[in-house]
């Protein structure tokens, strides 16, 4: 886990889909007098498709584009609470500027938690698969060095209310 002196004005959330970024960074945000956005919500309003449309005509290399781009953007901006899309880190240059311009906070949970909340989406394009636990396995374990590469805080959330994370993290920033 890397150290900084003062956690900078921009708080990234990253970790897997299902974690919660979206939900806890809301809360996140509200308690922190921060603005909030969810990095996929932004692309689909700003594109006017959906990611699982994108990823359908661009392939994930096109989604991948658009994310560097909207959070090369993001990053200039200051006061902000982004929750990340859960491949953000699979980019070396996304890496890098997650690490200069924010505070990235890992969103860890058990995979059981995971394959749960993720089990009625239909709109995820990486998990249209016959086997979605083992899917969302592999996808864990490719990811997950690189959360913690940059992951300046690991929280796990698991069956504890949004809020309650946000509470925690709050409570450990504070620390900082």
């Amino acid at each position: 886990m890397n150290k900084k002196a003062a956690a900078p004005s921009n708080i990234y959330l990253i970790g897997p889909m299902g974690a919660g970024k979206s939900s806890v960074g809301r809360h996140l945000a509200r308690m922190l007098k921060k603005r909030f956005l969810d990095c996929d919500r932004e692309i689909e309003e700003r594109t006017g498709a959906r990611i699982a449309i994108i990823f359908e005509l661009e392939g994930e290399s096109g989604f991948r584009k658009r994310e560097r781009a909207l959070l090369e953007e993001l990053a200039n901006e200051d006061g902000l609470v982004l929750a990340t899309g859960g491949g953000v880190v699979l980019d070396r240059a996304n890496r890098e500027l997650l690490s200069r311009r924010g505070f990235n906070i890992y969103l860890n949970a058990p995979l059981e938690l995971l394959v749960s909340r993720t089990s009625r989406d239909r709109q995820r394009p990486l998990l249209q698969t016959q086997d979605r636990t083992a899917r969302i396995k592999a996808l864990a374990q490719e990811r997950d060095p690189l959360y913690r590469e940059v992951a300046d805080m690991i929280v796990t959330s698991d069956k504890r209310s949004a809020k309650h994370v946000a509470r925690e993290i709050l409570k450990q920033l504070e620390a900082i």
